[in-house]
């Protein structure tokens, strides 16, 4: 798989974000799927995907605890775009068992309970959402965090077992705003730059 992961990643070397994903489009038919969680990179990438590539599934993940601005983008975004953006929840036992024995804010109590919440209300449900699928789009941008400035613009994500194309790993925070200002892109008002 490296050598493969290797050679999309020179391939794409000076690939435009639609560029990227038309590449895998071709590549993997029916088998592309984008994770948005309908922040500034993922409303770019929304708007790339549902006006050039519709055939690309769009989903996102509602974890139970999401502020409301967070669901009228999204209905915004659907609207806008005449896309449908699938929703994943966590099992509602899973759920409540977690909550129930450990609290409604476990996430504070410790880290196994962060990690245990995380997986609960995300990977779990994320797992579900990716399943049989090879490519994996995301939003990852290199200057979003230290841990991320080693991300390449194509990579194996092994938990997952999928490819994970990280079309925007490149942008700055300038060009994010640029193209959502420029296209008119809906955006969370929260997270006004």
């Amino acid at each position: 798989m490296n050598d493969a992961i290797n050679q999309y990643v020179n391939d794409l070397a000076a690939a435009s974000p639609a560029g990227a994903i038309e590449y895998f489009n071709k590549l993997f038919p029916s088998q592309c799927i984008f994770s948005t969680s309908l922040g500034p990179e993922d409303q770019v990438l929304t708007e790339i995907i549902a006006t050039s590539f519709p055939s690309i599934r769009i989903f996102t993940l509602d974890t139970g605890r999401l502020f409301q601005d967070t669901y009228e983008l999204l209905h915004i975004t659907q609207q806008k775009y005449d896309t449908k953006i699938e929703v994943f929840f966590p099992d509602s036992s899973l759920v409540e068992n977690m909550v129930n024995s450990k609290g409604i804010n476990l996430f504070y109590d410790s880290v196994e309970n962060r990690r245990e919440c995380c997986s609960v209300r995300k990977i779990i449900p994320l797992s579900r959402a990716l399943k049989g699928m090879k490519v994996w789009i995301t939003g990852l941008r290199r200057e979003q965090s230290e841990a991320r400035s080693r991300v390449r613009v194509v990579d194996f994500d092994q938990t997952q077992s999928i490819i994970k194309l990280n079309t925007l790993i490149d942008w700055k925070e300038d060009d994010l705003w640029s193209a959502i200002l420029a296209k008119k892109i809906p955006y969370n008002g929260l997270q006004d730059k």
